[in-house]
């Protein structure tokens, strides 16, 4: 229900633009100049929506997931790309640099000024330079803040350029209630940048967290445990995630999405299992305990909240196990009786972590952990291979596995090969629940 409240409100700000233009009651000009016309508003409205989308609003993240917020927020972006490129190319109306005191409905020419045609332009070329800079950001030589600022920066600019286009050449926009309407939804856009880099960080200062141990548990892998510096810290749902921030401003861009690992309510503080795989996290083993922190969350929608199984499947790979473990404490101090399957997986045993945990758990009535290793070493005794359909067959070969809840999270290939395999096993998808972050 949320989640068509959620589209159903999407469409009606996206389509306002056509609703009030077509209430104008106008001249109509040829079909093609229309069409172009309704591509430029929709896509202006989508871009401005576009900013909102990605500001980590709770109140639709938490609905819908901030994965899929996410990738909302990229597959628009291109949906507004091929609208803006192909916008110029249909206009079969003649355009001139002043206005005809006869065509007072403007249907005789397009009427562009100078000013309006060059900030058009701006944005015409700039947007496809923002969206395929913004595809291809992992092979740029840039850090991820660096990327970040540019993609800011970048946004505001072609919105700019976008919204004094429209203004001043639309004919339509010329309107004062549309005009009134795209000045409303530049605001909007605009409030979300503040509320995101400024309101939110002036929060996260109020609430200061600090580090209390860093240790290395795997291989490449550590576990970082922080405590708030006063009060209760944050209250957060096993399974949820939260943007970190070591030892800097809270205003700056340097921070990273981590899991948390450790259930709710725990005495040790708020932990997080940390793997080496880029700029940032290559140096987490050289954070000393009592480097200031601050937390952007709690966000996620990988939780057992809503959600109901005759059994609890927790599927992971890597350090996708991490949200999955604090779910599996969170079972455990609930008491909740119903079975419970570990299934983790990496490529090397030495990257396997927790190790006494995973054997404390798998010692607990109707637990079960499977551990399985791409490339083992001799002497293995657990399972081989990849996590994929046969490996699914063989732990959750039982009759009732399709009523079972099954919480999955890892890396991208892992996560499209196991949703394909429980859906063909019967696995309706609304019992199958997973984040992902990465996307082409």
């Amino acid at each position: 229900m949320h989640a068509l409240i959620l589209i159903a409100v999407y469409l009606a700000v996206t389509l306002t633009p056509l609703v009030l233009s077509t209430l104008q009651g106008r001249p109509l000009r040829p079909v093609w100049d229309e069409i172009s016309s309704g591509l430029a508003m929709t896509a202006l409205a989508i871009l401005l929506v576009e900013f909102v989308l990605s500001g980590r609003f709770k109140v639709i993240s938490a609905r819908i997931g901030m994965d899929v917020t996410m990738r909302l927020h990229q597959l628009l972006a291109r949906t507004v790309l091929v609208f803006i490129v192909l916008h110029p190319f249909l206009y079969q109306t003649p355009y001139l640099t002043f206005p005809l005191p006869w065509d007072v409905s403007r249907q005789l020419t397009l009427g562009l000024t100078i000013g309006s045609l060059a900030s058009g332009l701006i944005a015409w070329v700039a947007l496809p330079v923002f969206v395929l800079i913004s595809i291809f950001r992992d092979q740029l030589p840039y850090r991820y803040e660096t990327w970040r600022l540019m993609h800011g920066v970048g946004a505001v600019l072609i919105a700019v350029m976008a919204m004094h286009h429209t203004l001043n050449a639309g004919r339509y926009s010329s309107d004062p209630l549309l005009a009134g309407f795209w000045l409303l939804l530049m605001a909007a856009a605009l409030g979300s940048l503040v509320y995101s880099y400024l309101i939110m960080p002036l929060k996260e200062v109020a609430r200061p967290y600090r580090v209390t141990s860093v240790r290395k548990i795997a291989l490449r892998t550590w576990e970082l445990t922080i405590k708030a510096k006063s009060g209760n810290g944050l209250q957060f749902e096993a399974g949820q995630f939260v943007w970190l921030n070591l030892g800097r401003s809270p205003f700056s861009l340097h921070e990273n999405p981590f899991s948390i690992s450790s259930t709710p309510g725990c005495d040790a503080g708020i932990q997080f299992v940390i793997k080496q795989v880029g700029d940032f996290t290559n140096r987490i083993g050289e954070v000393e305990p009592g480097t200031t922190a601050y937390l952007d969350g709690p966000h996620g929608n990988l939780t057992l909240k809503g959600r109901s199984g005759k059994g609890i499947a927790l599927i992971a790979g890597g350090v996708g196990v991490a949200p999955l473990l604090s779910i599996a404490g969170q079972l455990d101090k609930d008491n909740d009786p119903r079975p419970l399957v570990l299934l983790y997986g990496n490529r090397l045993a030495d990257q396997i972590v927790y190790d006494g945990k995973l054997k404390l758990l798998a010692g607990k009535d109707n637990r079960d952990v499977r551990l399985v290793l791409s490339e083992p070493e001799p002497g293995w005794g657990g399972l081989t291979g990849m996590i994929d359909r046969a490996t699914l067959d063989e732990v959750f070969g039982f009759d009732d596995a399709a009523q079972w809840l099954y919480l999955v999270c890892g890396p991208p290939a892992m996560l499209d090969a196991v949703e394909t395999a429980l859906m063909a096993r019967g696995v309706p998808a609304s019992q199958i629940v997973s984040e992902r972050f990465y996307y082409n």
